[in-house]
């Protein structure tokens, strides 16, 4: 990349993209550094790049030509309608989370429409917030009480970040620290039974697998990804807590790996769910497992 400081910002992106070999991550970064929406960056093409800006880009396209991630380059990034802080502390929010957030909006919206009253949701595991902050932010204002937990204080601490940027009130979104369910044993005001949605992206990469690429390996933390050696005991927590956690006919959502539909459906089986459903996601691989909590004992 060019020192020269009399460069415009048409001229920058044209470098930067010459540097990266994407047109497009070249633009996201030099938008970033100079502060720009899409329209506000057309509109200064041919505006001197600043020295600061210009030092900025420079870091940023250092770190992706060393291989980092550019969600976490950028330390933003968009999902659904939201625009959050994402690092190294949290899982990178993913395109096939964004169908397990509108399965749960569906039934959320179900649920508060049957009720008639305003319902209690968690989101287990939360990491950076996505999940949980887009349903209080899509469902009616006031009709919901959100719940986002994790066991990491450092991925708490982006939660809050995101939580206070959304616009949000903490009461309607409210955080608690502790493994999955666990979490809620230490907030007086919670009792079992009193969940009337429970959703989670829980770790279900295998331990050693082979697949995972090594972006994903080295860069985004483990306890986000890997959960034992066939990647189903974050889901071996979960699956029996939620049935204590959840109301009468509530509702547990889960994203899951491709290959593990058959084993999560016999999950839910075994601990008294109905109405079990895998659903597949944009690229028709099982990624969804959904269940509503039988009163059967």
């Amino acid at each position: 990349m060019t020192n020269d400081d009399t460069i415009t910002w048409g001229e920058l992106l044209k470098v930067t993209a010459e540097d990266l070999g994407n047109q497009q991550e070249a633009r996201w970064l030099c938008e970033h550094a100079g502060g720009f929406d899409r329209q506000e960056f057309d509109a200064a093409a041919t505006e001197l790049v600043s020295e600061r800006a210009g030092i900025a880009l420079r870091k940023m396209v250092s770190r992706r030509l060393a291989g980092e991630p550019l969600q976490y380059v950028m330390s933003r990034w968009a999902f659904r309608h939201l625009d959050v802080l994402v690092d190294k502390r949290v899982l990178i929010p993913r395109p096939e989370t964004e169908e397990v957030v509108q399965s749960a909006l569906d039934l959320a919206r179900a649920v508060i429409k049957n009720l008639n009253r305003k319902i209690r949701l968690a989101d287990l595991g939360t990491g950076s917030g996505v999940i949980g902050l887009s349903l209080a932010s899509e469902l009616p204002r006031g009709s919901s009480e959100v719940w986002l937990t994790d066991v990491s204080s450092d991925a708490l601490d982006v939660a809050r970040a995101n939580l206070a940027g959304s616009g949000l009130l903490d009461g309607d979104v409210r955080v608690a620290e502790g493994n999955w369910l666990e979490a809620f044993a230490r907030v007086d005001e919670l009792s079992r039974n009193s969940f009337d949605l429970i959703v989670s992206n829980p770790p279900y990469i295998a331990r050693g697998d082979a697949s995972v690429e090594s972006v994903v390996s080295d860069y985004e933390p483990h306890v986000a990804l890997f959960a034992g050696d066939d990647g189903l005991d974050a889901y071996r927590e979960i699956v029996p807590a939620a049935r204590d956690w959840l109301v009468s006919d509530g509702w547990l959502v889960l994203e899951i790996g491709h290959d593990q539909g058959d084993a999560l459906r016999r999950m839910l089986e075994q601990n008294r769910f109905k109405n079990i459903e895998i659903r597949q996601d944009l690229a028709l691989r099982d990624r969804i497992a959904l269940g509503q909590k039988s009163n059967s004992i």
